[in-house]
């Protein structure tokens, strides 16, 4: 067999592109699992194969469709899952909608979605209990949700085997493609808290493809299981174990306890703190903390809703404080930033913030990332890690603080007998606040929370302020340990959960981006925009990048290549023109991307706004 393709029984095949696609074939006539980016033609020719008749697919994302298209004018029939059918046939909906792109707490459906939508198909949804009949072939199609909430399995009979085909539910033996698909709230809590929160769901979906007694499993990424029952036992328990590793210094404890009842008193698990009294000289309102000086001027720390300028307003009417002598904000997210651009107006003081929170709020219109907020700040003061300020009888400390999110700062606040540390939203007092993986916590030594954490060793504050908690709180030397030893073991076994030599790849969305995410552009102009990659390896990789333009325009991009050196980020950028007769739309541009040799596919995209005159 060619390294393009194998062959698993007499009838039935898998192109191996940047993903999966099983071709079952009858004479010259195919109908085909999944179908990528289209790279498949040669695998059909080889196959002496001129006719595709149908198209079935396990879910609805880009990497599994982007290329289908390309069949729209030889009379193919779709199937597609009978829950994500309308991101096949209108998934303008979702690119228009404001809701799928500011305030991101609901994640779900994931934004790897066509960048346009299918046409000139005849579209069948599928769903449990359907049965079809092709050839000599039996499909029987089960939902299998987890990956996606609508994801569904095709297990084929055919050569006296059973072969399902089970999207993205796994990628090998106790592996998975990546975690973030499965980031997904629930009764209690919205998408946004939900890490691993769609663990259940594909667990029971596992255990029912367990039961199916395939020959083999086939995932849309991944390694052709031979030994299914295996594969997925494994997987169950790297779920479970990784679930727990998570839960044991969850800050999450703190504010949703009830969620948690089975893992308390657990061993392994760090115990709650108490919370200890903040400084009579500290107001705290909603998500912001304001220090008053001893002359009569305050300080302020976030302002994410009006009701906190009318708080302020009462301190100042009361002669509690004389005026603000600045504002810090600690991270990008909305509930945070978003009634900062009318703190400004009214209080007319400087503004700070570390330097990667300030290339977010100035711009955040180049983002998408969870909790974002369209509210534009400009920021007086980007401030470099450990650099210092003196503020009446205050010392401040500005800190690159990759806790809650990359995108974070802290300060640490010094005077009055006090070292006080503003640590955003990154710790309670039971532990981190790393429960949503689109917020780019990273593992691994000096990076993500272990440097968050070090660094509050080094510094030894006396208390530590979180902007959701009322009370101050601060940890022992053997519980910063503690979760510093948990974020060790965590990078060795979600390692082992994904299929790269470093488990961030896995959980950090973000690791491929576009920038500006989204931006204005004019029929006959030039637009720019950067791929921005981490590598996140301990060694040089290249990445290969290339947009991909509405097949309307008739243009297309050259691809562009870039080494990237060990534990750094690199960046390619394009430059191309708009056509003049570029309708007036949103417009979707997918980057396709080979990273270390590996295709894949469509991966990201950002968008280009041409406005209605």
């Amino acid at each position: 067999m060619s390294n393009q393709y194998s062959r698993l029984s007499g009838h039935l095949f898998i192109h191996h592109g940047a993903i999966n696609v099983g071709i079952l074939r009858d004479g010259d006539s195919a109908l085909l699992i999944d179908f990528g980016g289209g790279s498949i033609q040669s695998t059909l020719d080889a196959l002496k194969i001129t006719r595709v008749e149908s198209v079935l697919f396990t879910h609805h994302h880009r990497d599994q469709a982007s290329g289908i298209r390309r069949l729209a004018s030889d009379g193919v029939k779709l199937g597609v899952p009978a829950r994500e059918r309308a991101w096949f046939e209108d998934v303008e909906t979702f690119w228009n909608d404001p809701n799928t792109r500011w305030h991101l707490y609901n994640i779900h459906p994931h934004n790897l979605m066509l960048a346009e939508s299918v046409s000139g198909f005849g579209i069948c949804p599928c769903e449990e209990g359907d049965v079809i009949e092709w050839g000599d072939a039996r499909i029987s199609v089960f939902n299998t949700p987890g990956h996606t909430d609508g994801s569904v399995s095709y297990v084929v009979e055919i050569d006296g085997e059973r072969f399902a085909f089970c999207g993205d539910t796994i990628y090998d033996k106790g592996q998975i493609w990546e975690l973030y698909s499965l980031q997904k709230g629930g009764d209690t809590i919205r998408d946004y808290h939900g890490f691993l929160g769609s663990r259940e769901q594909l667990k029971t979906s596992l255990l029912k493809l367990r039961e199916l007694k395939a020959s083999a499993l086939i995932p849309s990424h991944g390694n052709v299981m031979n030994k299914p029952a295996e594969a997925i036992d494994v997987l169950l328990k790297q779920l479970d174990d990784c679930y727990d590793k998570y839960v044991a210094i969850s800050a999450l404890r703190h504010y949703f306890p009830d969620m948690f009842a089975e893992f308390a008193g657990k061993d392994g698990h760090m115990p709650i703190r108490s919370g200890k009294s903040a400084p009579g000289f500290l107001r705290h309102f909603g998500t912001t903390w304001l220090i008053m000086s001893k002359t009569g001027e305050a300080f302020v720390m976030d302002c994410g809703n009006p009701n906190v300028l009318e708080q302020i307003k009462k301190l100042m009417d009361s002669g509690e404080i004389s005026s603000v002598a600045g504002l810090w904000i600690t991270h990008y997210h909305d509930d945070h930033v978003n009634a900062i651009p009318e703190f400004q107006k009214m209080f007319r003081c400087p503004i700070y913030a570390d330097a990667s929170v300030a290339e977010v709020v100035e711009n955040p219109r180049g983002f998408r990332t969870p909790c974002i907020s369209p509210a534009q700040i400009q920021v007086d003061h980007h401030t470099q890690d450990g650099e210092s300020w003196n503020w009446n009888e205050f010392k401040m400390t500005a800190y690159h603080f990759p806790g809650q999110t990359y995108y974070h700062g802290g300060l640490l606040v010094e005077g009055r007998d006090a070292r006080m540390f503003f640590a955003g939203d990154s710790f309670t007092m039971s532990g981190i606040d790393d429960y949503c993986s689109g917020n780019r916590n990273w593992l691994g030594e000096n990076v993500g929370f272990d440097r968050c954490i070090k660094l509050i060793q080094t510094l030894k504050p006396t208390h530590i302020f979180n902007c959701h908690v009322e009370p101050a709180f601060d940890f022992t030397d053997e519980e910063l340990q503690f979760m510093r030893s948990n974020l060790a073991l965590r990078e060795e076994i979600y390692g082992q959960l994904f299929p790269w030599d470093s488990p961030n790849y896995g959980m950090d969305e973000y690791w491929v981006r576009c920038y500006p995410y989204e931006q204005d552009v004019t029929p006959g102009s030039t637009a720019i925009l950067r791929v921005d990659i981490t590598n996140h390896s301990a060694s040089e990789r290249c990445a290969v990048c290339r947009p991909i333009f509405p097949a309307s325009w008739g243009i297309e991009a050259n691809a562009k290549s870039i080494s990237i050196p060990a534990k750094s980020d690199g960046q390619i950028s394009f430059s191309f023109e708009i056509p003049e007769n570029a309708p007036a739309k949103r417009t979707i541009i997918p980057v396709d991307v080979i990273y270390d040799h590996r295709k894949l596919g469509q991966f990201r995209e950002a968008v280009l706004v041409i406005p209605f005159l």
